[in-house]
């Protein structure tokens, strides 16, 4: 049985492997959001909890990973019903970030990425629609997907925001990171050709702390040596704070849409932060959601453009290192406001991401994306893959 001693786990429960495959030997978790028979997810709040009754199945991809020989260790801890990036739970407390145990671990797939950096399972998955698979990697210093937008089922995944909801998963190098994508990608079929042009996008470079940028740029000398050119472009006529925006607007509409019924049936408890974000999202206006799924759209075509077959985005996966815990919840509004005007990229475009782990001089991860376009999710992985730990 897992000794938890990380508060990563919101419930150990064991189920053996249902075959024999690539996973043989390995052990994994996943966010309590994913439908386990015979338990019942709390995704992060009590009131869920109470109001909601235990699976009659498992979630398709559990059952995946199960038949490929791995083992299944448990749910993890995540932030309330998904809606934060932090990783700081009211009700469950905070999972202890194994890199450095006085700042967040990120969010909201904080309990997988804790699991995965402590050594306690071999690979975790999560969900990530701001952000919620890269940003806990990279405060926890390891490896992490958000796929091309509906490539991996979500089926018996409670849902956030369904036009950026997405599985991903976290492991320890880079390798286990692309065979789990040969499974869950197995759609799409191997390419291992590489990126011809690296893009490094002005507006994402200008966010991050300079001791980050110095450690992160370095770090994409690495990238550089297997690719024909490096180039710094604008991607944006305004700034990434419009993008941001754009993806705030159209998230906090499918957030109240999903689950407003409830909130207001229920009147649940939520955590100093999560309350004010449900409140705001309940303000919005349903008529702002054509308009700004226009603008969503127009962003994509124009990045793909950019990227074409052979392109990967560049950027810092965050500001920088992770956050000090328990931070004034105006302090880390604003640091949140930051962080997503780098995660809407991809959520914006339904590109996939990958987020390395570099260590800076003090010992604390930062994180360095590569983005490619649609459907180029085994591609990019399998770049990712040529360099392992590049920091």
């Amino acid at each position: 049985m897992v000794k938890d001693e990380w508060n990563a786990f919101m419930r150990v429960m064991k189920i053996p492997p249902k075959g024999s495959g690539i996973l043989n030997g390995l052990t994994f978790a996943v966010k309590d959001v994913f439908e386990v028979e015979n338990h019942t997810n709390t995704a992060g709040n009590p009131d869920w909890l109470r109001t909601h009754r235990a699976a009659g199945k498992t979630a398709p991809i559990i059952d995946t990973l199960l038949k490929q020989g791995a083992t299944f260790q448990g749910v993890t801890h995540t932030d309330e019903l998904m809606y934060s990036l932090n990783g700081e739970n009211f009700h469950y407390g905070t999972p202890v970030n194994p890199k450095a145990n006085n700042r967040i671990p990120g969010g909201s797939s904080s309990g997988s990425a804790v699991c995965v950096a402590a050594g306690l399972t071999d690979f975790a998955i999560g969900t990530d629609t701001g952000g919620s698979v890269r940003i806990p990697s990279t405060y926890c210093g390891v490896f992490g997907i958000r796929p091309t937008h509906g490539i991996v089922s979500v089926e018996g995944v409670i849902p956030l925001a369904k036009s950026f909801d997405t599985v991903g998963w976290m492991t320890r190098d880079a390798e286990l990171l692309l065979r789990i994508g040969k499974i869950l990608f197995a759609q799409i079929g191997e390419d291992e050709q590489s990126f011809r042009h690296l893009y490094f996008p002005r507006e994402a470079w200008e966010l991050v702390d300079s001791e980050a940028k110095m450690t992160l740029l370095k770090a994409t000398d690495k990238l550089a040596e297997r690719t024909e050119t490096k180039q710094l472009v604008d991607i944006t006529s305004q700034g990434l704070s419009d993008w941001a925006e754009i993806f705030r607007i159209i998230q906090g509409i499918e957030i109240w849409q999903e689950h407003g019924e409830w909130i207001q049936k229920e009147n649940p408890v939520f955590g100093p932060g999560i309350a004010e974000r449900f409140r705001w999202a309940a303000s919005l206006n349903r008529k702002e959601l054509k308009p700004k799924n226009k603008l969503k759209m127009k962003i994509r075509e124009h990045l793909s453009e950019l990227l074409g077959d052979d392109g990967v985005l560049v950027i810092p996966t965050a500001p920088g290192e992770a956050p000090l815990r328990n931070l004034p919840v105006e302090s880390m509004e604003q640091y949140r406001s930051k962080v997503m005007k780098l995660t809407c990229i991809a959520g914006l475009t339904g590109f996939p991401q990958v987020t390395i782990p570099v260590m800076k001089e003090n010992g604390l991860p930062v994180g360095l994306s590569v983005i490619a376009n649609a459907g180029q999710d085994l591609r990019l992985l399998n770049f990712v893959n040529q360099f392992r730990q590049i920091g």
